[in-house]
């Protein structure tokens, strides 16, 4: 390492402390002098103590060598004793019980070697992320008074689900017809979980109708049959009105409108003409059943009052219904293999009771070469009801009653507006 490059990377060190020890020393400004384990020129020094360590262990052969590991184990273990001691110290004489000072400290001279013997980035960005982590004390101390158990075990769940299975699990099928990819179940299973725990979040924070209508949308985005699923198990287990719960089925249904005719003209922007009219009507139809319900009426209140949502989501119940529509991608692709022709459009139907995205693309892609543009409209419109379908067979069996009887309402007005607007598009082109 040359002069230069060393001279540079201590002063990384150095900053590293400087920026810990700013925040440390902000924190007990008040304190008096010489009351202090450490502060801002502690955490200075101690950084750049760090640096000359791991630039002595560079000159030394690296981190790797034999000197270089010896000097940097026996000089940090050589700090730690020393912060240790007098954060205790401070412990006794503040009658307190923290860690803080003594972690950060060796923290900080690590960070500080690091920046000599490893990549300066990552040097740099752990030191910012440790120096916002001990800034917002209080703010996690907050959290940690408002967040529930549930709360905080669904959140573990989700994240073991994301970090720790997905990456286990293999990429590839398994299974006729192209098989079932467990990766790709797992995938579905995962934003299932991730739509219940936003509609949670965002009921809790934001209130009833705002909630429910945010979440929807943004669930939306990812997969409306997962927010049908999500608020079918609320209505079912009695958590807020089927009014609210059913505008937010609307809501991600217009939202699955809108993206079908994004993915539509973006890829195939011929198809637009023929399904944007239909698609546009079945929005509006959608959104605004959605937005009168939550808005339109003199019973917010009272919805607000009866909206309780108990759990962010069921472990098993998402894997349940996960396990479900990789079935019915595997049915799809058998169907689309074995009838040919008349398959495309039977696999599009059966595909879209779990997924409109994947039909659309793909067809969209096929449109004017393999498939006629007229086949294509006909598959990505058969797709899209099927779709529609799906999530009020699954309100009526899932979620009953009074949601139930709104989400077939809101189905029916959409399919019939939609076909209507088809109907009336493919006259007037002819």
């Amino acid at each position: 390492m040359d002069l230069e490059t060393t001279l540079s990377r201590l002063a990384l060190a150095l900053g590293i402390g400087l920026l810990i020890g700013l925040e440390r020393g902000w924190r007990s400004r008040d304190a008096d002098s010489g009351s202090r384990a450490a502060g801002i020129r502690t955490f200075a020094i101690s950084g750049f103590l760090g640096g000359l360590v791991g630039a002595v262990a560079d000159q030394l052969g690296g981190a790797e060598s034999n000197g270089g590991g010896i000097t940097f184990g026996a000089a940090f273990l050589a700090y730690a004793a020393v912060i240790t001691i007098f954060s205790r110290d401070q412990n006794l004489a503040e009658k307190s019980v923290s860690a803080t000072t003594a972690v950060a400290g060796m923290l900080t001279f690590t960070l500080g070697a690091y920046a000599l013997l490893g990549d300066t980035r990552i040097a740099a960005a752990a030191a910012v992320a440790a120096a916002v982590i001990l800034a917002i004390r209080e703010e996690l101390h907050g959290l940690l008074d408002k967040i529930t158990w549930i709360e905080l075990r669904s959140a573990l769940v989700l994240l073991a689900m994301t970090f720790v299975a997905l990456p286990l699990l293999p990429d590839e099928a398994i299974g006729p017809w192209g098989g079932i990819n467990l990766r790709e179940v797992w995938l579905i299973a995962i934003v299932l979980a991730c739509v219940s725990f936003l509609g949670y979040a965002a009921v809790k924070y934001l209130g009833a109708g705002h909630g429910v209508l945010l979440a929807a949308a943004a669930g939306g985005l990812a997969s409306s049959t997962a927010v049908a699923a999500a608020n079918a198990q609320r209505a079912k287990a009695g958590e807020s009105t089927p009014r609210l719960l059913a505008a937010g089925v609307a809501m991600a249904n217009a939202i699955s409108f809108v993206r079908v005719a994004v993915i539509v003209a973006t890829l195939q922007a011929n198809l637009l003409p023929l399904i944007g009219p239909a698609l546009a009507a079945a929005t509006l139809v959608s959104a605004g059943f959605a937005l009168v319900s939550v808005y339109g009426t003199k019973t917010r209140k009272k919805d607000g009052a009866t909206t309780t949502f108990r759990n962010p989501f069921s472990f098993w119940s998402v894997i349940s219904f996960a396990a479900i529509l990789g079935i019915v991608m595997v049915l799809s692709r058998a169907a689309s293999e074995g009838f040919g022709a008349t398959g495309a459009i039977l696999g599009a139907a059966i595909a879209g009771l779990a997924d409109v995205d994947a039909v659309t693309i793909s067809v969209a892609r096929l449109a004017g070469g393999p498939v006629s543009e007229a086949a294509a409209a006909t598959a990505i419109m058969v797709a899209v009801a099927s779709n529609t379908i799906c999530k009020a067979a699954i309100a009526a069996t899932v979620g009953r009653g009074a949601f139930a009887v709104a989400v077939l309402a809101i189905s029916a007005g959409c399919l019939a507006v939609a076909g209507a607007t088809l109907g009336a598009t493919i006259v007037f082109r002819d």
